[in-house]
């Protein structure tokens, strides 16, 4: 591996971490906040969730940049695969239902009907992440 590739593996984990950890710790704790009609708590979860969202781009694209040698592999594909499936739950599902939620708070209504799904959906997001965590160990399939 040259330094190049270790650099860019670097970046690639630390991605990982500082932006998938608390993506997921946003997303996970919302339903909490909902019940609760913590506004102010809320809005800062859904500002976390976009941006944090958005940035987990930089995960798959220091991942690709990585991995560029072995995309055929079925671990990586299977890995890449379900990193756009969790982006698009949180992004495309999630983060609309957390503004919603806050709406119908702002509103005076319940927002129970967000709550179950963005606890669903989240928890099938980090389910992935672990998925794919396992991928990245233990290869099946390629080395």
């Amino acid at each position: 591996m040259s330094g190049t590739d270790k650099l860019l593996l670097w970046f690639h984990v630390a991605s990982a971490i500082f932006l998938l950890g608390p993506l997921t710790i946003a997303t996970s704790t919302t339903s909490r906040y909902i019940r609760a009609g913590d506004l102010a708590v809320l809005r800062h979860l859904n500002r976390t969730t976009r941006l944090f969202g958005w940035g987990t781009l930089l995960v798959g694209i220091f991942g690709a940049a990585v991995g560029r040698d072995e995309l055929s592999k079925p671990w990586l594909t299977a890995s890449f695969t379900l990193f756009i499936v969790a982006f698009i739950l949180l992004l495309a599902v999630v983060e609309p239902d957390q503004r919603r939620a806050i709406s119908a708070l702002e509103g005076g209504q319940s927002a129970e009907v967000f709550r179950g799904r963005i606890v669903a959906l989240s928890s099938v997001a980090a389910l992935i992440w672990l998925i794919i965590l396992v991928l990245m160990v233990w290869r099946p399939g390629g080395s």
